[in-house]
């Protein structure tokens, strides 16, 4: 069965691919294999998101949106690419991310916060029972002329009742200096309301922002500005609104798209950055270069058999055999998510050394 679903899955893909025209870069023949590709889902794969139990670190769940007026979804998914639950319909769901130990009314839950762009709201759940706690969902961008909200990304600061969690959202249209606002995610008796606590976020104007990432550890924010390049900010807004670099400007084909962060240990790693057009995912170091941590200059491209990439989360926790290195999730045309082996980009990123 496992093996069926892989191979139609695939074929799925390459086929979106090919039918799309000549806009979109063939699959290259050296390109990554995954080691697992998920269930089909009825329209529109567009963002994962990855959940490790607190209390058994061998349950590993992906989170991934189906993005469709109306009918759009959020699924579940096991470390075999199975559909285990699901939250439908949704009002065009765009992107998703997870946040650990949040306080809900005394008790201490994880979190997926999708944007639902339909309604022009957040949405909360808690993981891996997908229970909603929103009361219908949170509004953002209230009072403004352009709405929206695309894409989002949760950053987490530690407290002494629990973790404190700001969601950080982008939206299909804003001005640079506040395309992004940041909100405090707050229980009120059982229930996550939002408050806003910063806009900001520089924009160049040719396309839009969707992808966004939080480094927890080192508490940076990274989004990126669509055919221009990657954005850099302090995650807390105690820090201000000063823009710390901007990366990646001459290394796309055309679209700068999902980021993933993988954590080598609590200052090193890579952020990856899907190069959308290209099939190929561009690797930088995290922690910048010796004696500046804000140039992040290209390693290396690798790539993918994922299709036109939109969203993307890494791991770097050893998963079964499969993944003893931690993985990458991408999305991918076919309405499917693709589980990468860590390993093999590990092996890319070597060889340039």
């Amino acid at each position: 069965m496992k093996q069926s679903i892989i191979i139609c899955g695939l074929a799925a893909a390459i086929l979106s691919s090919c039918n799309s025209g000549d806009k979109l870069a063939a699959v290259a023949e050296n390109a990554v294999k995954p080691t697992v590709i998920t269930e089909v889902v009825p329209n529109d794969t567009d963002d994962p998101a990855i959940w490790v139990n607190p209390k058994d670190s061998s349950e590993v769940f992906v989170i991934g949106t189906d993005k469709h007026e109306k009918t759009g979804g959020l699924y579940l998914y096991d470390m075999e690419g199975k559909i285990v639950n699901q939250v439908t319909p949704l009002d065009r769901p765009n992107n998703v991310d997870i946040a650990y130990g949040f306080n809900l009314d005394g008790r201490i839950v994880d979190i997926a916060v999708v944007t639902e762009r339909g309604t022009n709201k957040i949405r909360v759940f808690t993981l891996p029972d997908l229970k909603a706690i929103d009361n219908g969902g949170i509004p953002v961008f209230e009072g403004e002329k352009d709405r929206s909200p695309m894409g989002i990304a949760l950053y987490t600061k530690a407290d002494s009742t629990g973790n404190k969690i700001q969601a950080i959202v982008g939206r299909k249209t804003g001005e640079s200096g506040r395309y992004l606002f940041q909100y405090d995610l707050i229980d009120n008796g059982g229930t996550v309301v939002g408050k806003k606590v910063r806009e900001f976020g520089k924009f160049e104007g040719g396309k839009e922002i969707e992808a966004i990432a939080v480094d927890n550890q080192l508490g940076y924010i990274y989004y990126s500005d669509e055919g221009f390049g990657i954005h850099k900010y302090y995650a807390d807004p105690a820090h201000g609104n000063q823009e710390l670099a901007v990366f990646g400007k001459t290394d796309f084909k055309e679209d700068h798209e999902g980021i993933a962060i993988y954590q080598s240990s609590d200052s090193t790693g890579y952020i990856l950055v899907s190069n959308q057009q290209n099939n190929s995912f561009n690797i930088y170091p995290r922690e910048g270069v010796a004696g500046n941590p804000n140039q992040h200059q290209l390693i290396t491209e690798v790539p993918v058999s994922a299709v036109e990439c939109d969203g993307a989360d890494a791991i770097s926790l050893p998963i079964g055999s499969k993944f003893p290195k931690g993985m990458l999730v991408a999305m991918s045309n076919g309405m499917v998510f693709h589980y990468y082996d860590w390993q093999i980009f590990q092996d890319s990123i070597n060889a340039k050394k």
